[in-house]
């Protein structure tokens, strides 16, 4: 059931999915204000969002909380890479020590009585084992040890300890897919404007993605509804990588699924840590998510399917002027080859004491 007056705070806003969703929400007759939060101000205007700068981990956002009257919380400030955080450690702190700040400053607080929270489906994981589709009620069939999956496995379980301990506050958990758009700059964008698309060799995983305006859309719908629970979020259907790859005009470039991540964080420019492990899984084994609960349950439709979706993030996609795509992975190629070459006896050198040991 819709209320009106809602006081909305919302985490994430530096980043331009967290700005836009707060900006739209700002727009809506039924909030009366929206305060963004985030460590850094965000590059595009913010409209009628109201800016504070804070880490999730200061005391300044449960004080926030509490003189502003908020009621409603929408946390979307997790993040996939460490990027400018510099670390894995960095990023870890700010991702599962900030939740749980945010959720202990929302427990402390008398007028909050509903929190959304943006996960992922990266908590299933991406392994040989899983089924065609996972959900809600379905686990990682590999549990991760680290990265981006492993944080949002530890913040939904906080989560759901908060629920416990506020039973007065109802609780919804978005896990999207990857979110795709011709606005969305992510790992997975980044990945598909690549000149050469490398891919796993011997893989054409199933791939799945939600439209950015759905993700909205649902995010709105949760600020705007009372259903608490844990859905699935993504467009119906399914893609194949082989044929994301043919609809962006790109080249496919097979390799071991070792060097993947080297070979495409060496075409991005960056270093190796920006092309998470989970990324990798993803782009081997690929992910299918069922969404039965988001439409019957929760009550929305996506209005994009994954194809959909892909095509309109694909229609912003430019093949890079110059030289071809596959000149561009040509020297990368040749390095890797060189590494992976093994050094004959022959040409080991002697260890200082004589001949090497038999």
């Amino acid at each position: 059931m819709t209320q009106a007056g809602k006081v909305v705070l919302v985490t994430g806003v530096s980043r331009d999915l967290g700005r836009r969703f707060a900006r739209s929400l700002a727009d809506d007759p039924a909030v009366t204000s929206v305060i963004g939060v985030d460590v850094a101000p965000p590059e595009g205007d913010l409209g009628a969002v109201s800016f504070v700068r804070a880490d999730l981990r200061n005391p300044v956002v449960a004080k926030l909380l509490v003189r502003e009257r908020v009621d409603t919380v929408v946390h979307m400030s997790v993040v996939a890479t460490p990027g400018g955080m510099g670390s894995r450690a960095s990023m870890k702190e700010a991702n599962v020590i900030g939740t749980m700040q945010l959720l202990g400053a929302c427990q402390r607080a008398p007028d909050v009585r509903r929190v959304v929270v943006k996960s992922t489906t990266t908590v299933y994981g991406a392994s040989h084992r899983d089924p065609s589709m996972f959900s809600e009620e379905m686990g990682p069939k590999v549990m991760p040890r680290s990265g981006y999956s492993r944080d949002a496995l530890e913040i939904e379980g906080y989560v759901r300890g908060f629920a416990r301990r506020r039973p007065d506050v109802s609780v919804a958990m978005l896990r999207a897919a990857n979110v795709i758009g011709p606005g969305v700059d992510s790992p997975i964008a980044q990945y598909f404007r690549l000149p050469v698309v490398p891919t796993v060799l011997g893989f054409d995983p199933r791939l799945q993605f939600v439209h950015e305006f759905d993700l909205t859309g649902a995010l709105r719908h949760a600020v705007l509804t009372d259903v608490a629970g844990t859905f699935n979020l993504a467009g119906d259907g399914v893609l194949l990588l082989s044929q994301a790859i043919r609809r962006l005009g790109r080249a496919g470039l097979p390799v071991p699924s070792f060097a993947l991540a080297a070979v495409g964080s060496a075409m991005r420019g960056v270093g190796r840590s920006e092309f998470a492990r989970d990324l990798v899984d993803f782009l081997t084994y690929g992910r299918g998510v069922d969404t039965t609960r988001l439409r019957e349950e929760f009550g929305y439709t996506p209005r994009y399917s994954t194809q959909q979706a892909f095509c309109d993030f694909a229609s912003s996609v430019d093949m890079p002027p110059g030289v071809p795509g596959r000149a561009v992975a040509e020297p990368l190629l040749a390095r890797l080859e060189q590494a992976l070459t093994p050094v004959p006896a022959s040409a080991v050198p002697a260890t200082a004491g004589g001949e090497l040991d038999g």
